[in-house]
Parts: C-alpha cells; structure tokens; sequence
C-alpha cells in the first residue's frame, strides 16, 4: 500500500496522511486520539456533571499490533511505557538528584544517621546508605490525621508519598485519572502492585507494648498497595510482593501482566525498604523507595503521554538469559545505594530509565566515568532502539528481568531553554489540601520556574501555554485554590512569590491578593461546606454548560465558578488531537515531620542532617 492510498477514517474525525503513516508503521511520535478528542465545536466533557463523565478506553489499534513500531521494536499493543516516574534514595530525595548520583558515580555510604527515632543500627566502623528524614510524614495531604500517620509502616507512608509523586509526574492526579476506566466502566482503572519485604515497625511496637500501651500499628504489607487504592478510589488489582530484592521487578511483572489481561488501563509499581530494626543492621546496608507508572504504549500514545521509557518485556525465571544492551544488576545497583532488600529491583529499573532517558551511559565501576549513549543502527543504517536489561537474581532463587527500551520523540534531555513569554495571559490554577500546603506549592513552584528557566533546564517547547495547560488538566481539584493570570514564565514566578508571602494558615472563600502589576490572585478555601453551593456537580446538564461557556471564551466564569468548589475537567474542555504531553513539574509539596511510636516528640528526635533533608 502506498502512501497515497492510505486513508484512516474514524467516527467524528479523518486523519491526514502523514498521521496515517505514523499510525501504521509505528513511527516516533504521538498517535492522535481522534476517537475522544474535542472539536471547538464539541468538547468533551467527563463523569459528574462537572466534566468528568467516564472517558472510554483508547481503542486498539489493529495497525499498529500487526506493524512493529519500527526497526528492531515489539508491536505497539505488546509493549508498555512508563508514563510517570518517582523515587528517594541514599542522599538524594528527588530523582534528579538520585540521577545526578548514578551519573557521577557518587559514593552515597554514611556513618549514621544515630539520631533516628529508632536509634543507631550500625555498629562501629560500620557503613550504610540511608534515606533521608525516613520518619517523616505529611498525613493531612492525604486526608488522614496524624495518630493515624503514627500507626502506619513508615514504609508504606513513604510509598503512599512516591507514588502520588509518580501519579502527579504521569499527570494522572486529577480528570485524567478519572478518564482511565476498565472493563466495567469504573473510572481510576488503576491497579497497584508494591515490593516489600520486611515488618520492622510491627516489631519495634511490639518491643514497646509495655510502655506505648496503644493500638498496635498495621502489620499486613496488603496495606501498602490497599491504602493508594483507598484513599485514590482506584478500582483496579493490588498487591503486596515479597520476593527480596527482585520485589520490585516481580511487582513491575504482576503489573505489566494485569495490564496485558485487561485488568487495568494504568498500574503503579514500585518497591521500598527501610532498615527499622536494629537486628537488621550490618555494614554496606541500604534504603530506597521507587515508583514508577504504566499505561499501554498504544494507550499512552493515544493520549498524549510524555514516555520516560518503554517496557518491552518482563520475567520471572529460574535461570537469567543473556543481557542485551546496557545490563542494570543486583550489584551495580548495591554500589549505588547498598543492600536495599526490596527497593533494589527498582532502584536498578530506576537507573536504566533515568540512563534511557538522558542517552547517558552511567559509570559501571568505580573510576569509570558516564560516557554518550549513541544510538545503535542495522546494517542498512537504520536507527535502532537504545535497550537495557534490568535484571536481579536472588541467590538461591530466581531472576527477574525487565528490557526496555526508549522511545524516540519524547523531547529529553531538557537541551533548549523554552520561550518564556507566552504574548498573552494565561490562566494558571494551583490547589491544595490545606492553605499552608497552597502557600508552599506557590514557593515551590516559583522557585523552581526560576531554576527551570536561568538553566534551560524546561521540556524543549514548552512554554507558558504548555505549562499551564498542565496545571490545570493534570492535577487533582483540591479544596484550598489559587488562580491567577501571567504572559510569561518569569513573571509568573514573580506573582507566586507574592502569593506566598502573603500567605498563612486562614484562606476565607473568595480572598484575593494584590500582585505587584495591579492583577489580582484569587484564592478560596471550601474545605468548611462552601463547595459548589447550588449543587452543580450533581446534574448531567453542567457538563453542556461549561463546555458552552469555554467555546465563548468566558473563562472569568468558569474559574469563579472552580473557586466556588465546583470541580471542572479543564482536560475535557481544552483537549486536542493527539492530546497535551504532561508537562515536566517540580513533585508535590508536602509538609512532612517526625511521626512515630509513642509521642511526637519521642520522634522528634530527627538528627540535624536529616531535619536540613
């Protein structure tokens, strides 16, 4: 078939030939949603009346599962990418930092921390790789209050924390996790699958009982995937793994393999290990958490995701096969952050993303340095993929393996500074569980724009537009809210600023602040029964109404009407063909302190090193 012969018609939309092409050959590039994508003429809106009526799965796509997506590639409906992305680990509480580590070949082993709630685990001379403020927790972002915070694995708080972070970096945190429906037509058609290995925290209580005398904390690890799911609403398979360090390469498996049965549209993998118990303590120990997203390739290309990586195949063997490409292992993996039992599957999974993603070869022993990553070709000159082989073996049991692959067109690394004047004002909405949270998202945000912008460190293109558009559609309504109007980077940092400075813990309904150009921000708080007053969200016929006011421009309207508690799928409304990539932002704002057995302040023994994390 030639090119000229290709013609892909749909219900409400044809697409042009170059798209066809793509379409049909697999070639780089995001495949146009043009089954849900909204016209001027007729957005879409979603579930409640407020814009968020389930969006139905992306279709398959019968040409491309019978076409590789070029040379040397699986088939688009066999493979799955990794949309979203998140971890802490030894000396670096942000993957950014934990890449700057791995790339460097840094030496990540300390002598402490001594001050932990729980004490020193080392014994004299004796070196670990520890994470950073690991009895912290901010319980009130997630609705819960701080006794429950105590009775929970510190594990699992710390996973709940990287997850979201994962969720948020995937831009599935708000009307675009609602769009994910399964089989049954239920929205947040997530499921969760987590690697863990160890309950030293039930120990520790039990150590205790005499003297604590209060509710035993949870000792199950079903709660570390039962509680996202909870407290998210997803409705898809979870569970708990312990399989020792290939936990989170088994989880990444369970995960691919719900997905491949229709279980789910989206999954969340990860791991996590702390050392709590001083039984455990033993030289060249180590900690980590890692989380990583999962959407079909044919699903995330369908709407638009930014694609860190693709996962082309997983395992679960008894005897490892041969590595191809880069081989990420159990022991390159203790020379980064130690003997980190259930976070070190992925940790190592991890690594290879962040080294897929850079087109950077990390060091693989020590005084080697990272070196280009050109991309490999066939006989015949054609580009091939970059592949990694993820793979941990247990000693004396079985291997588990990943191979990935990048994904050509996603825009990294962040090489071209962005256009910081957008010539127009855009609308920018932030939100928040509570007002001190809003105060420092502003701060952080702000704060990160300038970093963002002086080292042209944004995504190549994105733009004030771009960012905003991401703001509004790929994170969740939350009850303290901000929004405001800025024509270019810089001075939207400037007015974040102000906001926080101004800020503080009461945010009555409808408080403006001045900003230093004469415009107003707008901030309200409908945390105490003020949200959506006249019961908006209630009716189908809402949905129409937006949508007929967004066509007319009137967005005045619709962001009184967000600051007034009603929850508005800005996705819905604004979505074009192909979808809006999710747009790099700095992790969600948390508020996080000691939080232990006992009393707060028998955990506010944080060492200073720690505190500074």
């Amino acid at each position: 078939m030639e090119e000229r012969d290709i013609l892909i018609q749909f219900k409400d939309g044809v697409l042009d030939r170059g798209q066809a092409v793509r379409l049909l050959t697999g070639g780089a590039g995001p495949v146009p949603d043009v089954l849900s994508a909204p016209t001027p003429d007729r957005p879409e809106a979603s579930g409640r009346a407020t814009a968020r009526d389930s969006v139905p799965d992306a279709p398959s796509t019968p040409a491309a599962a019978a076409h590789p997506a070029g040379p040397g590639r699986a088939p688009v409906d066999d493979r799955y990418a990794v949309v979203g992305i998140a971890g802490r680990y030894p000396l670096a509480p942000d993957l950014g930092t934990f890449w700057d580590n791995v790339r460097e070949g840094r030496e990540t082993a300390t002598e402490g921390p001594y001050r932990r709630p729980w004490g020193t685990v080392l014994g004299t001379g004796e070196r670990g790789h520890f994470v950073d403020r690991a009895a912290d927790f901010d319980p009130e972002f997630f609705g819960l209050t701080p006794d429950e915070g105590r009775l929970m694995d510190p594990q699992e708080r710390l996973f709940l924390e990287t997850a979201w972070e994962a969720l948020e970096d995937a831009g599935c945190t708000g009307a675009r996790l609602d769009a994910l429906t399964g089989p049954s037509r239920q929205p947040r058609s997530v499921g969760v699958f987590v690697g863990v290995a160890t309950a030293d925290y039930a120990l520790l209580a039990a150590q205790s009982w005499p003297r604590w005398g209060r509710t035993p904390p949870h000792s199950g690890h079903w709660s570390l995937a039962g509680r996202l799911s909870r407290l998210l609403g997803l409705n898809g398979p979870g569970q708990a793994l312990d399989a020792a360090e290939a936990s989170g390469l088994v989880a990444l498996h369970h995960a691919v393999g719900a997905l491949r049965r229709g279980e789910c549209s989206a999954a969340v993998a990860g791991g996590v290990e702390l050392l709590l118990h001083p039984s455990r303590g033993r030289d060249g120990v180590g900690e980590g958490v890692g989380a990583v997203v999962l959407k079909p390739l044919a699903r995330a290309l369908a709407d638009g995701d930014r694609v860190h990586a693709v996962v082309r195949e997983t395992a679960v063997v008894p005897v490892p096969a041969p590595a191809e490409g880069l081989h990420e292992t159990r022991e390159a993996t203790l020379r980064r952050i130690g003997d980190a039992g259930a976070a070190t599957g992925i940790a190592a999974l991890t690594s290879a993303v962040l080294q897929l993603r850079h087109a950077i070869l990390a060091p693989t022993r020590d005084g080697t340095e990272a070196a280009p990553w050109p991309r490999p070709a066939d006989a015949d000159g054609r580009a091939l993929p970059r592949v990694a082989t993820v793979e941990v073996r247990v000693p004396g049991g079985p291997a588990a393996r990943a191979v990935l692959e990048d994904y050509p067109g996603d825009g990294f690394p962040y090489d071209d500074p962005a256009d910081a004047d957008a010539g127009h004002d855009e609308l920018v909405l932030l939100s928040a569980p509570t007002p001190a949270h809003l105060t420092a998202t502003a701060a952080s945000l702000a704060d990160w724009l300038d970093a963002a912008v002086d080292r042209g460190r944004l995504r190549p293109r994105t733009g004030l537009a771009e960012l905003a558009r991401a703001l509004r559609a790929g994170r969740a309504d939350l009850p303290c809210r901000l929004a405001l109007t800025a024509h270019g980077l810089r001075q939207l940092a400037d007015k974040l600023r102000q906001f926080a400075s101004q800020g503080g813990q009461e945010l009555p309904t409808g408080a403006d602040r001045a900003c230093s150009d004469g415009s107003r921000a707008h901030a309200a708080d409908v945390r105490a029964g003020a949200a959506d007053p006249y019961g908006l969200g209630e009716v189908p016929e809402t949905r129409d109404y937006l949508a007929a006011l967004w066509r007319g421009g009137r967005t005045e309207q619709l962001t009184r009407l967000w600051l007034g508690g009603l929850d508005i799928d800005w996705a819905a409304l604004e979505r074009r063909p192909g979808g809006a990539a999710p747009v790099a932002l700095p992790p969600p704002t948390f508020l996080r302190r000691p939080l232990w057995l006992g009393d707060a302040g028998e955990a506010g023994r944080t060492d200073a090193t720690e505190r500074a994390g």
